[in-house]
């Protein structure tokens, strides 16, 4: 039985360590992926976890795999195929700090993953799938995302989602919304970003931000996540804020809000409770651990490999 299984993209992040004289950045390769991500964190704090998709039978996607294994997130759903490449993500800092992603994904070996290649079986005691919206840009992995997303809710598995808009890798952006839209409307628990709402429906996150997601996405829970400010959220019952970890000094943003969805999905699974049932005082729990452990996350490169300790994120709190 597995607690969570992520279904997606796997990857090798690389992330500037320097630039030299004619601006060309020297980078550090770190294992990625959003849903590897958020597994990985899940993993750290003792959920049994797998990851479904397709990486190349190459020397990143191999490392991938042992390292998937290292931290625990079973690669039972893997596949190397060595008709692709493992996809590559570089991200470059512009003057203001701001991230700028650049894929080498065309195509990536992520997108190559059809629906009879899944074990469906790895679904049948599963308590939670995970999806993003990056595994519906192309075919065949697109439609494997939608069976298996249909799939999963038969069984009566609860859906996540963090829709993790990368504009890059969109031929067209009301392609994005539309995607982001549908994997939003099969979810009972989605984290959204402040710039994803903004995207989205041309609002900017406030009070009301994760109210308004609830009842647009007819989900049973919502995390709004604002950055260094802090995260909205809401259910049935309440809605709220907690602010960011204060006095972090970041060197690396990438994946933590993947590691806050993870943390927030185990703490949430930790209080056995159906997403709308939870109280505020429950909610506020699950946010300041995963905020916490978000925060720590970007004191470290990467994003796999960034996931604080426990007592590190225990002593905060």
């Amino acid at each position: 039985m597995f607690d969570v299984i992520a279904l997606g993209e796997s990857l090798i992040d690389f992330s500037p360590v320097s630039t030299d004289e004619y601006g060309y950045p020297t980078m550090a390769a770190h294992p990625g992926g959003a849903p590897a991500n958020y597994l990985a964190a899940l993993s750290k704090y003792g959920a049994k976890t797998a990851m479904i998709g397709k990486v190349g039978d190459d020397a990143f996607g191999r490392l991938l795999l042992k390292t998937m294994d290292e931290v625990g997130i079973s690669t039972k759903g893997m596949i190397a195929d060595p008709g692709f490449f493992t996809t590559l993500a570089f991200v470059t800092l512009g003057e203001n700090g701001a991230r700028d992603f650049s894929f080498a994904r065309k195509p990536g070996a992520d997108t190559k993953l059809s629906f009879d290649e899944i074990n469906l079986s790895m679904l049948d005691d599963c308590r939670v799938l995970h999806i993003g919206t990056l595994s519906l840009t192309d075919e065949p992995i697109a439609d494997a995302t939608k069976k298996l997303v249909a799939y999963a809710k038969e069984k009566g598995t609860l859906i996540s989602c963090d829709p993790n808009l990368r504009k890059p890798l969109w031929d067209s952006l009301d392609r994005a919304k539309d995607a982001m839209l549908y994997a939003m409307g099969q979810a009972d628990i989605i984290k959204i970003s402040d710039d994803e709402v903004d995207f989205l429906w041309g609002i900017k996150a406030d009070e009301d931000a994760a109210r308004m997601v609830l009842e647009k996405t007819g989900a049973r829970l919502v995390f709004v996540t604002c950055g260094a400010k802090g995260v909205y959220f809401a259910n049935a019952k309440t809605e709220g804020f907690v602010p960011a970890l204060s006095g972090v000094k970041p060197v690396d943003t990438t994946g933590a809000g993947d590691i806050f969805g993870g943390s927030a999905a185990w703490r949430f699974l930790e209080e056995n409770t159906a997403p709308e049932e939870l109280e505020r005082n429950q909610i506020e729990e699950i946010v300041r651990f995963a905020a916490t452990a978000a925060g720590l996350s970007t004191e470290k490169f990467g994003g796999i490999s960034s996931v604080p300790e426990y007592e590190d994120v225990m002593k905060i709190l």
